[in-house]
């Protein structure tokens, strides 16, 4: 399996002391860690994309440019670019601008996004959201392939003269994948593409999401793609990772800010189930435990899912040398066993996107 570092750049107050750490801080901290988890081997590094909320990854590109030359290894990523409510031609410039940068480092994730106010901010109708997601799709498939692209569509001005979107691609086009949270459709919009799926497994029970992935595996299939690069990702449910030597001391230094945060949001339609941290851990998505008890849930995980792709964020609301422990822990003490456990050919020789990165991604064998 390969193991990815996703920061949706959350920028909250600590729920139990109220703390917060200024903005260019808080984006100084996100370049960091990606040096770190570079250090500490991880395959990949995501930053995420929101418009509306405490959050400040209004500008994922502009992250990622300054994590591309601050890294030389690291697979890049976003998690997920908005597709919905962007320009396609502006969404081509921007990310070949990084695949340049990072020498063909990039994959990007797309989604119609997870926060519904994103849509009126830009002047969209949300009843458009999946349309608009799958016609921005096609075009930003042309605009990575092709030359001289000519275009018209229902959501933006035709392309009448024959356009090139510069830069190009550093080694041709960023391979895309699908985020799915919801719905059946950015499933089946992976699915008819070829494309790989990466399943939110944020707040919802296992099963949930079980079923869309389902439906993405029986729509790459119809459509006659070859299941050896059906690629997927997970995440790691929502508050972040916690690691102690015992589950049950994690759950005591952890439990308290986790329910707090769970408390804190209310999004009709979006809450977790889950709501304080033994349920959590019991049958939720969260890596909070021992590191035998991360393993093993993330195992367990594998065994339904079938991922090749893990994604895991850290609890940011806790002081950021507090957080790269449990990144180093979680390198030293987790990765290593799932990686046994559970091969994939994901950037090895088997992948066709493998050798887009100009500097060799694995240090760690042929099927690690």
């Amino acid at each position: 399996m390969k193991f990815q570092l996703l920061d949706i750049i959350p920028h909250h107050r600590h729920p139990i002391t109220g703390e917060r750490v200024r903005p260019a801080d808080r984006l100084a901290q996100v370049i960091e860690t990606a040096r770190r988890a570079e250090a500490l081997g991880f395959d990949s590094f995501a930053v995420g994309e929101r418009h509306a909320g405490e959050f400040l990854s209004s500008s994922p590109a502009t992250l990622l440019a300054a994590i591309a030359v601050s890294t030389s290894r690291l697979r890049l990523h976003t998690g997920v670019t908005v597709l919905s409510v962007l320009d396609p031609v502006r969404v081509a410039e921007d990310y070949a601008t990084v695949d340049q940068l990072s020498r063909g480092r990039l994959e990007i994730t797309v989604g119609k996004g997870n926060e519904v106010l994103q849509y009126p901010l830009f002047g969209l109708d949300l009843a458009d959201q999946w349309e608009l997601l799958a016609e921005k799709h096609e075009l930003l498939r042309r605009l990575w392939r092709e030359e001289g692209v000519t275009w018209r569509g229902r959501f933006r001005p035709p392309l009448e003269q024959p356009t090139t979107a510069l830069p190009r691609p550093f080694s041709g086009p960023p391979r895309i994948w699908h985020g799915s949270a919801t719905s059946l459709a950015s499933a089946a919009l992976a699915g008819k593409w070829g494309e790989p799926l990466y399943t939110a497994n944020a707040i919802q029970p296992r099963e949930n999401y079980k079923v869309l992935i389902d439906h993405w595996r029986e729509q790459y299939a119809d459509h006659g793609h070859d299941p050896r690069h059906a690629y997927l990702g997970s995440g790691s449910g929502a508050g972040g990772i916690f690691i102690a030597d015992t589950t049950q001391e994690a759950k005591r230094r952890f439990g308290r800010v986790y329910e707090a945060l769970t408390a804190a949001r209310d999004v009709p339609g979006n809450n977790t189930p889950f709501r304080d941290i033994d349920h959590a851990v019991a049958e939720g998505p969260s890596l909070v435990g021992s590191p035998q008890q991360i393993v093993d849930k993330i195992l367990s995980y594998h065994e339904l899912y079938g991922h090749d792709l893990q994604s895991v964020s850290l609890p940011t609301v806790l002081p950021f040398e507090e957080q790269l422990d449990v990144l180093e822990r979680f390198a030293l003490e987790v990765i290593p066993a799932v990686r046994a456990a559970a091969p994939t050919t994901l950037w090895e020789d088997g992948d066709p996107y493998a050798g887009r990165a100009e500097s060799s991604l694995s240090t760690q064998g042929a099927a690690s």
